[in-house]
């Protein structure tokens, strides 16, 4: 099982996710949003106040997000070679 090891908001309702097997990936929040539970973190300071909880995340208002929905929804970070 692939749970979320650390968790960092970005500009543009974006999230960095680093998951358990070393992955780091982006999370584009913007499309749900508009889904009840999500329509408060529109206020950037909310949607900011995140923490990493029973290997998922979850903000201040009690909203959290399914961790396999995260890594299967996310976009891997490619980092270039030097």
């Amino acid at each position: 099982m692939i749970r979320v090891k650390s968790i960092k908001a970005l500009d543009n309702y974006e999230l960095e996710i680093e998951f358990t097997n070393s992955e780091i990936k982006v999370m584009d929040m913007k499309p749900f949003l508009d889904i009840p539970i999500y329509k408060e973190l529109k206020d950037p300071n909310l949607f900011n106040k995140l923490k990493v909880a029973f290997g998922t995340i979850q903000w201040e208002n009690g909203a959290d997000f399914d961790p396999d929905s995260l890594y299967n929804l996310s976009t891997e970070v490619v980092k270039e070679l030097i």
